[in-house]
């Protein structure tokens, strides 16, 4: 039987979030969160292999308690398990430590064929998880995977196509294979009222920094992450430009160059 892990991830609606001018941080009152839109394609396209191929699908977060959230809308549509990995010692990790702690508590329940992941988050967009992922589970990884297309259990294959700026690239990979997902042929789908009622009372697995099998807390929260940012800050917005017409290109250049004069520019 197939075993699928998706990792998914709670993040603010990046529409609605302000930054403090002051602090330079996030103001995340009111905001509400959502799951990832790339992982829903992610889950999406595991639903879709466990419905064609059979399988159990695992899906796993890391954040605060209430993240439990995005883990109960995958089960809605078909994960059969789920995980959250919820301490305050995971506060401030970046991917590095992340990835180190989703790898940890995602092994404690065995090994997977196949690693599905949105192709980056909304509030990161670094889209190093997946790769980090892949070394972590020792898998085959294929990035910016457009349709997953055939699974062979017995082969131990998968045949996926993904994006290029060229073209299309068609390939075979061997499992354990990692897919980021792009959301081009994967819609995430709205769950039934069965799914959704089984969802509201569906056990999830917690897990901390004391019950996570060999976890290094060197490794963990911001102590086991590379990279630290110190503050965010908005763009500053430019002074508005000028559309010039004047009927012709030797009367635009004039207008330019009258107008760098009267700056003192010419």
């Amino acid at each position: 039987m197939l075993k699928i892990l998706v990792c998914v991830k709670q993040v603010p609606d990046v529409n609605l979030v302000k930054i403090d001018p002051v602090t330079g941080s996030l103001i995340r009152d009111g905001v509400p969160a959502i799951m990832n839109p790339l992982d829903g394609s992610a889950l999406e396209a595991a639903v879709r292999i466990k419905e064609t191929y059979g399988g159990e699908i695992t899906a796993i977060t890391m954040g605060p308690d209430n993240a439990a959230a995005v883990l109960r809308e995958c089960i809605s549509v078909g994960a059969s398990q789920a995980i959250l990995c919820s301490d305050y010692a995971f506060k401030d990790a970046d991917t590095l430590s992340t990835s180190y702690v989703i790898g940890k508590a995602a092994k404690m329940f065995g090994e997977y064929d196949l690693i599905i992941c949105g192709k980056e988050t909304l509030d990161g967009a670094t889209g190093q998880m997946g790769s980090q992922l892949a070394e972590r589970f020792g898998a085959t990884m294929v990035s910016s995977t457009s349709l997953i297309m055939e699974v062979n259990e017995e082969m131990g294959t998968v045949i996926a196509e993904r994006e290029l700026e060229g073209g299309v690239e068609v390939l075979e990979a061997q499992m354990p294979a990692l897919f980021t997902v792009e959301k081009t042929n994967y819609q995430p789908r709205i769950p039934n009222f069965k799914g959704w009622k089984f969802a509201r009372t569906a056990p999830i697995t917690k897990l901390t920094a004391d019950t996570i099998e060999g976890l290094d807390r060197n490794k963990i929260g911001a102590p086991g992450s590379g990279t630290i940012v110190p503050r965010t800050y908005p763009p500053e917005k430019a002074e508005g430009g000028m559309i010039l017409d004047e009927g012709s290109v030797e009367k635009n250049v004039a207008k330019v160059m009258e107008i760098l004069a009267d700056k003192g520019l010419v």
